[in-house]
């Protein structure tokens, strides 16, 4: 007797009705999600950029998933912590590459941009930094990308400002070895721009702020050559801490810094001793572009505080990407998509890379009055 001879046409009909409705499922089942990576220092008294950057992330992957997500697919975001090691970094970004994320937002400093990339490059796999500046990444035709451009643009700025409104004209340096990456290009662009005008680097302090600090020490260092300003390359919290103990020294001392020290966090720490302190830096707090202003209250709603520059650089990094998906085409990869675009809307100003994944941004100069940044 026949399957069909032994089966009733109610059954049929009931077994039909089954399949069809799962058929129906799994045609209403939304497709998988796409990934993207982050990567940022998250842990440790310095995770600052980190954190900002995280959120300035999420934030861009909430609104456009609130939007209708990319090609009608959902963003996820997968968030791994480098903590400042590399080590670590080599073990998150590996993770993410494994986890075949269509690219990652990261690192957050030059230092850990170094492992990371030869990683990336290897998988052939977008890596979009909202923060990194050496210029030791400039110039390579492989799968790095960046928001920022160089440390040259900034150093300069910066020089030109001290020698010429600030009138300095011998400046003691001291420089944070566990990101030389970013600040031995830093001081190297900056030696040679002050130079250039007639001012000299007259001493040179190296530290790390992965070990114990010192910083009453580091202090009396600096002013030993009697220097008339200041120049500390250095996180945040690492910054504040060495301007208290310079004041304690010598109130009227010219201290600068570079945009890296430029989160919140050099104001909530550093109180008072950071007031007047000159930074060249890519965030106009004070902006009324419509852009920042929805930005600025968009990520104040989600987070309870304004954001800070590595807020706003890692939103542009993120929509950049996400923008590249957007637009890419069959048979493309998404390194042609972001080259083929060149250039993306920003919060503040576009995004525009060049053939080998650098850009341009406009840089303020600015100074903290009142506990507030402001624009010079």
């Amino acid at each position: 007797m026949s399957i069909q001879k032994r089966i009733s046409p109610s059954c049929w009909f009931r077994i039909l009705t089954l399949l069809a409705g799962l058929l129906g499922l799994f045609a209403c089942s939304p497709p998988p999600p796409i990934p993207l990576g982050f990567v940022g220092g998250l842990s440790g008294r310095v995770a600052d950029l980190g954190v900002e950057g995280r959120n300035g992330a999420t934030l861009a992957v909430e609104l456009r998933n609130k939007a209708g997500g990319v090609k009608g697919r959902r963003i996820e975001l997968l968030a791994e912590d480098d903590q400042q090691n590399p080590a670590m970094a080599r073990q998150a970004v590996g993770k993410l590459i494994d986890l075949k994320v269509e690219a990652i937002i990261g690192p957050m400093t030059s230092a850990m941009a170094m492992v990371a990339v030869p990683l990336v490059n290897q998988a052939q796999l977008v890596m979009v930094s909202p923060t990194v500046t050496t210029n030791a990444l400039s110039g390579l035709d492989d799968y790095f990308f960046r928001v920022l451009p160089a440390t040259s643009r900034y150093a300069k700025k910066d020089a030109d400002y001290h020698f010429d409104r600030l009138g300095l004209r011998r400046v003691a340096a001291v420089v944070d070895l566990s990101n030389r990456a970013y600040t031995e290009s830093w001081l190297a662009d900056y030696r040679a721009a002050f130079a250039a005008g007639g001012g000299q680097v007259v001493d040179s302090i190296d530290f790390s702020s992965s070990g114990e600090v010192l910083f009453a020490d580091l202090a009396r260092r600096l002013l030993v050559s009697q220097p008339d300003g200041i120049l500390i390359l250095a996180n945040a919290v690492d910054t504040a801490m060495l301007c208290q103990h310079l004041r304690k020294l010598d109130a009227s001392i010219l201290i600068t810094t570079s945009e890296w020290a430029a989160t919140e966090q050099l104001i909530e720490v550093g109180g008072g001793s950071v007031e007047g302190i000159v930074i060249a830096q890519f965030l106009d707090r004070q902006s009324t572009q419509p852009a920042f202003l929805k930005f600025r209250q968009n990520y104040l709603d989600r987070f309870g505080k304004p954001p800070g520059f590595a807020g706003l650089t890692a939103f542009d990094a993120t929509n950049v990407v996400l923008d590249a998906i957007e637009y890419q085409v069959a048979g493309q990869s998404l390194k042609q998509s972001l080259l083929a675009r060149k250039v993306f809307p920003g919060t503040q100003s576009p995004v525009a890379f060049d053939a080998f994944g650098d850009s341009s941004h406009e840089t303020f100069l600015t100074t903290v009055k009142d506990g507030l940044f402001v624009r010079l």
